[in-house]
């Protein structure tokens, strides 16, 4: 692996891992300036995710400016149709990989997007960090990185495999593995039948985007359903 690449890896856990210093030393500006503490987290997130992404575009400087050969393959229309397909394909395996946890009894609903939801409704700019840099750093971490190096030794079932359990478990849901997996398995595909991984990453932004939008505005609508099927399926589990 490029050394490049290892040094991208160390910025995106030093990211992840920033906020157990930087939000409380933000905690104490904030209580110094006289500035709502509410707001650290967001105001913490927006800043942590936007230098992460710098310093991983400069450290790719030169392959975005001089992309390999692999990248360079493909017509920009083929690449425009999967990417635009890409988002109905990740939708896809997003909610067939739902209906097989809720059949094997694991509960409708991520912890992790209620608590995006909650950060977008106190300080909605930082939607920009769920359904923008987020995923452009997910992508070229998960996919770009660590995918596109296991691809060169193995096939892409084991590759793709691999890669998507570490995205799955870098969400800290383990119980949605499942899920998470499903669409890393979706995103590897894009990556390899398109060779652009800016395909993926506007799958990925498109998909985020979407998801954040219909919660956000069919919260109410969406937590009723989630009751309903959660009491449909314990009705049924009482005659198994």
């Amino acid at each position: 692996m490029k050394r490049e690449y290892w040094i991208i890896l160390i910025v995106y856990i030093a990211m992840q891992l920033s906020s157990i210093v930087g939000i409380p030393g933000m905690m104490f500006l904030f209580g110094y300036l006289g500035i709502n503490q509410g707001l650290v987290v967001p105001y913490w997130l927006i800043f942590s995710f936007t230098i992460a992404l710098l310093i991983i575009l400069f450290l790719l400087r030169k392959e975005i400016k001089s992309p390999s050969l692999n990248e360079r393959s493909g017509s920009f229309g083929f690449s425009a149709v999967w990417a635009v397909s890409g988002v109905f394909l990740a939708l896809f395996a997003q909610a067939l990989a739902a209906n097989i946890e809720q059949l094997i009894g694991v509960e409708m609903g991520s912890e992790n997007t209620q608590q995006i939801l909650a950060i977008i409704e106190s300080f909605p700019l930082a939607m920009v960090v769920s359904s923008v840099i987020g995923p452009i750093l997910e992508e070229i971490v998960f996919r770009k990185i660590i995918f596109g190096s296991l691809h060169k030794r193995l096939n892409f079932f084991f590759s793709a495999l691999i890669s998507s359990v570490i995205f799955a478990l870098a969400h800290m849901e383990p119980q949605h593995i499942l899920l998470y997996s499903a669409m890393g398995f979706t995103f590897a595909f894009l990556y390899v039948k398109t060779k652009h991984i800016i395909v993926p990453i506007f799958a990925h932004v498109a998909m985020n985007t979407l998801v954040v939008v219909i919660q956000s505005v069919y919260k109410d609508e969406i937590d009723e359903f989630i009751r309903e099927a959660e009491s449909i399926q314990n009705f049924i589990g009482g005659f198994l």
